[in-house]
């Protein structure tokens, strides 16, 4: 039996329907919205043996069949590894559901989110992530959902829900927000150019009464057709062996869990878990290693929490307080940039590589294909946290972290036609404790100074943390490992002095409110500032100079009908030019000329050919030409490559002329002064009219 339910959402309708296809999945829902189609699944399986983590596997992908299209280059017709859109979208997905499950709920839930049809207009992501959290609502699955998403845009001045694609282009906002029935905040993902605190609060509390109303559309069809839920046993820890190790070891813990320097610390809880594992496990007792451990963790994450709610941090801080930062530029000797920002025991080092129109990535989308010209690329290697692990390419946190750090830089970068260049920033986490991807946007607006990019503004970051029991909560600046660990919330934002560039809220409670979300962006906001004036009394403004290691880039724009001429036929032209000055021409179908080369001298030699072939002949200009051919009447000279006119035998000098052979041969250099085009472009010259403006 099929279900359908359909409501008007920002003046279009969202319909959701289920049981009429993907029938043996726990849970199978279409979402429409206009011509976009997205479905959803959701599956569990029972548990592995002693997993003690909760294995939540999210897939979303983008058939290229949903827009008509084969996707691919020559050889491979198919979509193959996730792209970075959907590798975004699935952290989208997973950050947005995951605090929704029971605590203890051990059972492997994988989500799948097929398009099915995109009409390059209605975002699909979005969709996925409500087909997404109504799939976990209707199934067995004990999903304690559901939640409801919308995206936020700013146009115009005004916001608008979930904008079209066209829209979002223009848009001064992105916005992603996810919500519960009640309006609460699950999950916030968003990236402006420089929006302050309270216009941002604006956009979240509209967004959240759209996604509170799509939550309340999903629980309507949940009461439908929705199976009855899945009983989580409840599992505790061994109660009497908690009060046991209590008893022995909580003024241990607590000591222990305030030594200041992060490895000490470890390593000192460490050696006292082991000394407590020996002590209280054993065969005959009937306690298991696991259950010591167990405990154990409760215990410090009891410390860790009274602490915080207590305004006692692990290192000493107080709950406003920045860990100490320093910040080095120019570090790497043949880097076009580098930088070092340290705060505390996390350390990002920062490089940024300067390319020509040739380093463009090419983006295949459902909408339209796109070139990237900036990317930022997030690396974190194993050492940073003293661990081993394989390094297989880069995993979905990496590139979670690379975009957040990429889409919060982006809006104070310069203008294309300001500053051509392709733009990589790459960030290598060295130390590890908290808020890598805010180290990662310090340091790359930092390296990008340093490698001379005229930035509009510099961009800090910072992470804010929570710590809530009951009616008691505490916010934290600049979360360590111990805080985000044992803490309630992780909330990550970026920006100027003059507003919010990017944020991103991430859950372990289920939802807060937002007084609780303007509490904590006004609480970033003055650490932000502070990192600022740290970041600036490295460096205060950025080079006036690249490197001189980075290619030497000019652009001109020329009419598109001339293209051909620059080029010449089989690329005869374009290759001379790159021989004889040693520069690299491109040209993009508009017309935009973009010549590279590695000395400023050889791209000038390169422009000046590309302007000549070019130019257009002007009347009353003198030009030094060049005699391509002798008649009784004259003579023909180029002035220009492909551009030659007439020098009438009596514009040849002041006198009488007998013979033009008198005055010019063919091949020599002559000074001639346009004084006429006709109707047909002929272009007229005269000798004499030069002579007289220059004897």
């Amino acid at each position: 039996m099929s279900y359908k339910v359909e409501k008007e959402i920002a003046g279009r309708t969202l319909s959701l329907e289920s049981g009429k296809i993907a029938r043996q999945a726990g849970g199978a829902v279409t979402v429409r919205y206009e011509d976009t189609m997205v479905l959803a699944t959701a599956v569990s399986s029972p548990p592995r043996e002693e997993l003690d983590f909760f294995p939540l596997t999210v897939e979303y992908r983008e058939m290229f069949h949903a827009v008509g299209r084969i996707p691919g280059g020559r050889y491979y017709k198919r979509e193959g590894r996730p792209s970075i859109r959907e590798t975004l979208t699935m952290r989208l997905v997973d950050r947005s559901l995951r605090p929704l499950f029971p605590e203890n709920y051990h059972d492997e839930v994988q989500i799948i989110s097929i398009v099915l049809s995109a009409d390059k207009e209605n975002t699909p992501d979005i969709l996925g992530l409500v087909a997404s959290s109504a799939a976990l609502s209707i199934s067995s699955i004990p999903f304690l959902g559901p939640v409801g998403v919308v995206r936020v845009g700013l146009v115009n001045d005004e916001f608008v829900i979930n904008p079209r694609h066209s829209q979002i282009v223009e848009s001064l906002l992105n916005l992603v927000v996810a919500a519960d029935p009640e309006g609460k905040i699950i999950m916030l993902e968003g990236f402006a150019r420089e929006i302050p605190e309270a216009r941002l609060m604006e956009a979240v509390s509209c967004g959240a009464e759209a996604s509170r109303q799509i939550a309340s559309i999903i629980q309507e069809f949940t009461g439908k057709c929705g199976l009855p839920k899945q009983e989580v046993p409840a599992v505790g820890i061994n109660q009497e062996l908690f009060e046991k190790i209590k008893a022995r070891a909580l003024t241990e813990i607590e000591e222990k869990s305030y030594i200041v320097g992060r490895n000490e610390r470890s390593l000192a809880l460490e050696a006292l878990r082991d000394n407590l594992v020996k002590e209280f496990s054993s065969d005959e007792k009937g306690v298991t290693e696991e259950e010591v451990k167990e405990v154990f963790q409760a215990l410090e994450r009891e410390v860790i929490r009274q602490g915080i709610l207590k305004g006692r941090r692990p290192d000493g801080r107080s709950p406003g307080e920045l860990r100490p930062i320093t910040c080095e530029v120019g570090v790497l000797p043949r880097t076009h940039g580098s930088a070092l920002f340290t705060r505390g025991d996390t350390q990002a080092l920062v490089t940024v590589t300067l390319g020509t129109v040739m380093d463009e990535e090419m983006v295949e989308s459902l909408e339209e294909d796109y070139t990237r010209k900036f990317m930022v690329h997030y690396n974190f290697p194993p050492f940073s946290v003293g661990e081993v692990w394989p390094i297989r390419g880069p995993r979905r946190r990496e590139i979670g972290h690379g975009a957040l750090a990429e889409r919060s830089l982006e809006a104070i970068l310069p203008e294309e036609s300001q500053f051509p260049y392709t733009i990589r920033v790459v960030s290598d986490i060295l130390e590890s404790n908290g808020s890598t991807s805010m180290a990662a946007i310090c340091g790359g607006t930092l390296c990008m100074m340093d490698a001379g990019v005229p930035i509009k503004d510099p961009v800090g970051g910072i992470s804010i943390g929570l710590v809530k029991e009951n009616d008691e909560r505490r916010l934290l600046t600049d979360i360590q490992g111990a805080e985000d660990h044992f803490g309630d919330m992780d909330f990550k934002v970026a920006g100027t002095q003059h507003g919010i560039t990017g944020l991103q809220l991430d859950l372990k409670i289920k939802g807060v409110d937002l007084e609780l979300v303007s509490e904590a962006l006004e609480q970033a906001r003055q650490a932000r500032v502070e990192i600022l004036r740290s970041m600036l009394a490295a460096i205060d403004r950025p080079r006036e100079q690249i490197s001189v290691f980075a290619p030497k880039l000019a652009r001109l724009q020329i009419e598109p009908e001339k293209i051909g001429m620059v080029i010449g036929p089989g690329g005869k032209v374009i290759r001379g030019i790159e021989e004889e000055t040693g520069a690299h021409v491109e040209i993009e179908d508009d017309g935009t000329v973009t010549i590279s080369a590695q000395e400023t001298e050889a791209v000038e030699k390169a422009r000046l050919r590309v302007e000549e072939l070019t130019a257009e002949v002007e009347v009353g200009k003198t030009y030094l030409g060049r005699v391509m051919g002798i008649k009784d009447f004259g003579c023909f000279v180029e002035v220009l490559p492909g551009k030659e006119g007439l020098v009438h035998i009596s514009e040849l000098a002041p006198g009488y002329v007998e013979r033009v052979e008198d005055i010019a041969r063919v091949g020599d250099a002559m000074k001639v002064k346009v004084i006429g085009i006709d109707d047909q472009n002929r272009i007229r010259l005269s000798r004499k009219a030069a002579l007289e403006v220059d004897p």
